[in-house]
This record gives C-alpha cells, structure tokens and sequence, in this order.
C-alpha cells in the first residue's frame, strides 16, 4: 500500500507533499527539557506528541535518527540573556553540584516518559556534552561577520543578518513589529540592537558551569547548542524541527539565524509545533494554581481534580486533540476519555473472541486505508481515534450477531488495530488491556477502601506493601485510594 504523508510546513504555511531520500531516512530533531526541575504537563504533551510522529514514520518504513536534547546549562532566568543559570542557581541554592541537579532531574522525566510508554530517542545529547561544537560555530559566525564580541560574551548581530536575510521568516513576522514588541535594553549596553541574542556569554567568577573559549572563560547561549547538535547528528539540512509553539518566535527564530550565518541555509525543511494547555478554558499556569505535574494526574492529588488518571487514559487524552490545537483538561473531559479508553480496550479485548462467518460484510480494507489517511493528513490523532472507534462499533457487532466477518477480514482487523493501538499511539495493552489490569486493579482498591472504612487496616496496609512489591502505588485521597503504576 502506498503511503502519502503529509505534513504541515510552518515555513510556506501549507501542507506539502513530505519526500524523505531514497532509501527513507528521515532526521527528526525535537527540542527537549531543560532539567532544572519536574517535567510539566505541557512537556509532556509536546514529547508525547513526537513519539506519535516518531512511531508512524517507522511504521512507514522510513528510518527515523531522533533526537532530542537535554538542556543542562546556558538556560538562564530572565529572557534577553538576563539573569543566572537556572541549573547553577538551584545548584547553589541546594549546596549540590550542577550536574547532580541535571542527574536527578533528567531520571525523574526519563521515568514519566517511560510511564508513558513513549520510545526513547535515538540520539539525547547534552548541552554540557558539546562546548566544543558550540564553540566552534561561534567562531564560523565570527568569520562570517554576522556576530561581535563584547567583553568576553559573543552576540549575534541581527541588523547585519537582515541586510540579506529575513530574520521573521519561520512566524511570517515582519522586523518592525519585532522592534517595537521587544522591550528596551535597560542595562544590556553590550548590545548593538534590541533583537541581538548571546551566542556566548562571559561567566562571572561565582558561577558554577563555565569553560575555557577563544574570548575567555564562558559559558554557551540557550539557542546555540540545539544549532551544534542538530549538525553534528543530522547534518546542516535536515527533515523535521520541532518543539512546543512557545519556542518558535524566538529560540526556533534563532537557530535558523543561526544555521544560515554558518552554511547559508535554514537547518529544517518542517517546523512542527506543539499547542499549549489549558485548564477549564483557562491558560495552565503555576500563578493561577492550575498547572499539573504528571504524578498529581496520575495519583488524583491535586485540587483540581477529583481522583486519578492511568498514563495511558492521560495519553490518549492527549492524542484526542490534533497537536496544533489547544488541549483542555477538565474532570469531565479526562472521564468522558476514560470511558471512551476503556471501551476501546473493552472491544479490542474481544478480538480473540470473535467467531468467523463464511459470509462477510465488513469491508476492513476501507476503514484500514482511512486509518492511514488520517495519520497521513499531518499526524491526524484524533481522526485516527474516531476511525478505531468505528472498528470497535465492527467488533461489538459481530460478537452480538448482527455483522458477519469472514477469517481473512477478521485477521487484517487484528492486524490493524495492533498496528495503531499498540506500535502508532504507543499504548500498553498488557497493562491497561487485554488482562484487564486496570479493572483488577480498580476492584483491588475498592476492597482496600472498604478495608479502611471498617477500620481493618492490618489488611488495607497488607494491600499496599503487597501492590507497592508488584509494582504500583496507592495514594490516599478524599474520595478514597487511587493506583499508578510505577
């Protein structure tokens, strides 16, 4: 079966026929954490939704280099090149060093994403990891006059980059109203212009992560090492550039500034953004008390919420909206996908249960191509959930009688449904499936909360150390004891 993928270019602002070399290869590049503290709800919907991406190109055929970075140093506070590191601030503030402030941080999202049951990359390189790469395309932009140095820290002069590029290009934004929304420099008398950004920074003596460069010791801008790392694992042009939509007016900006300063061209063909959150209509924000961590989904304990998610309802939650399109989390929302989840599941169980007719009125290898055309059409999660949907409307109805299907329609319907459960949206269906994990454990708490309320509580503690040993944890909360699965 031929397979059309198209994907939508931020650059042209139209969907394009994706053409990757023959043989397939595509290289894929995904602006990841920075691990400064726990990964955010908002992260993990943008990681969740390239591992989508990085699953079904694979399922394509095509052989997918992803990577996708750890930012561990050069992140600082303030925007316009302010403030201190992030990283080295917590490390003080901690009396740690930086790198065990990078260790932890980067175990505790490895395990959500793990929890999510999301591929690792191909590549994860570190900031830290590549000074040297960074230093050396900072030298490329010196030599090609597109940068200047001021006391030790080295800038990126856009007028000059203007003169012959379009520095608004990847958001269609003009440079008057990028000067006129750029606040003025205060302070920042090092620069020469407003939209001028640090390609390397002159380190005081008191911080933590610094090294030896040409212009004294420093330590590298935020936006250069994603340029340093996506050219040295995927080359100076690659396929597809992508991360949350809150990265493209500035730290995306910057790197194709960056890359064409250095060779002459943008390092991406796609740019692929990620929308935001929202909590009950409004923007997820710590301020307003809304934002979530994951474990406060998945554990109930968080005022927003009256009880617990599986990462697996929370993930095909997420795939319900397209990844361009904000994403609201509510009580209702997250139930009424829990039930649709659990349905799926429901009929995806009967697979094997179903009894096979001479006589078939199912036509599979129609619904089988509108499962790939939906996912063709710009990764099109939520139509890809609607057209599994229909299959479990094909599967209910054979095992009620009311719809015949023969051996060989019946086998490309299991084949398929494997295919995009399990290998495209990722799900785990050994635990949330086919052994009814999820309904035994439900029933398993429920008998611990009668244990509770009876105040039997040498058997309620005898279930938790038990489950903890089987790998899941129970958490108390005011509507009673919820699961996860560690």
């Amino acid at each position: 079966m031929q397979h059309n993928l198209f994907i939508y270019n931020t650059l042209s602002r139209k969907k394009e026929l994706f053409e990757a070399i023959n043989p397939p290869f595509v290289g894929m590049y995904v602006c990841g954490p920075t691990v400064y503290s726990d990964v955010h709800l908002g992260n993990c919907r943008t990681f969740l939704a390239f591992d989508l991406i990085y699953r079904y190109l694979q399922v394509l055929g095509y052989k997918v280099r992803y990577v996708r970075n750890i930012t561990d140093a050069g992140h600082l506070e303030g925007d316009g090149d302010e403030g201190e590191d992030k990283i080295s601030k917590k490390a003080l503030l901690a009396k740690v060093e930086p790198m065990e402030i990078v260790q932890t941080y980067s175990n505790g999202f490895h395990n959500i994403m793990q929890q999510f049951n999301a591929l690792p990359p191909s590549i994860e390189p570190t900031a830290t990891g590549h000074i040297i790469e960074q230093i050396e395309l900072v030298k490329t932009i010196l030599e090609n006059n597109l940068a200047y140095i001021v006391n030790g820290s080295v800038y990126f002069d856009v007028d000059k980059y203007t003169l012959t590029q379009n520095y608004g290009i990847l958001n269609n934004r003009k440079l008057e109203d990028m000067l006129t929304n750029t606040r003025d420099l205060g302070g920042q008398n090092e620069k020469r212009g407003k939209l001028d950004f640090a390609l390397w920074i002159n380190a005081k003596p008191q911080h933590l992560m610094q090294w030896p460069s040409p212009w004294g010791m420093g330590f590298p801008g935020w936006h250069l090492e994603c340029s340093a790392m996506s050219n040295k694992y995927l080359g100076q042009q690659f396929d597809i550039h992508g991360g949350g939509m809150d990265l493209s007016a500035t730290h995306h900006t910057n790197e194709i500034a960056q890359n064409v300063a250095v060779c002459g061209k943008s390092p991406a063909n796609y740019w692929v953004h990620t929308n935001m959150l929202t909590v009950n209509g409004q923007k997820m924000s710590k301020s307003l008390g809304n934002s979530f961590l994951p474990q406060e989904l998945f554990s109930g304990e968080h005022p927003l919420l009256d009880k617990g998610y599986s990462p697996m309802v929370v993930k095909f939650f997420m795939y319900q909206a397209h990844y361009r399109s904000t994403l609201d989390f509510s009580n209702d929302a997250l139930n009424a996908s829990e039930k649709g989840f659990k349905k799926l599941m429901a009929a995806y169980s009967l697979l094997s249960k179903l009894n096979t007719s001479e006589v078939n009125q199912v036509d599979v290898e129609d619904w089988q191509s509108k499962c790939y055309a939906a996912m063709n059409d710009d990764f099109n999660s939520p139509i890809l959930i609607a057209e599994l949907f229909d299959a479990v409307r094909i599967i209910n109805s054979v095992n009620d009688g009311t719809l015949s299907i023969d051996i060989q329609n019946l086998q490309l319907l299991k084949q398929t449904l494997q295919l995009f459960i399990e290998q495209v949206l990722g799900i785990d269906v050994d635990f949330e499936g086919d052994n009814n994990t999820a309904q035994l454990m439900d029933f398993i708490v429920d008998l611990r909360n009668d244990a509770k309320q009876n105040k039997n509580f040498a058997t309620s503690d005898k279930i938790r150390y038990g489950l903890q040993q089987l790998g899941f944890e129970i958490k108390d909360g005011k509507d009673g004891a919820v699961w996860a699965k560690k």
